[in-house]
């Protein structure tokens, strides 16, 4: 896992497909805008995970 330090404004890009940006938080919650391709299925973490404990056995 790769982790780095962004600031608000500040973004990373992945595959030179998929933007991430860090967008203020006025509730000091960090707050992320994603752009990548229409096709591309994004989803939030804890979905992710409810999805794949159904289908361990």
């Amino acid at each position: 896992m790769l982790v780095l330090g962004r600031k608000p404004g500040e973004y990373i890009v992945i595959d030179e497909k998929i933007k991430v940006k860090v967008v203020k938080s006025e509730s000091g919650q960090l707050r992320l805008a994603i752009d990548a391709p229409r096709e591309m299925r994004i989803v939030r973490g804890e979905v992710w995970e409810e999805e794949n404990a159904q289908t361990v056995v």
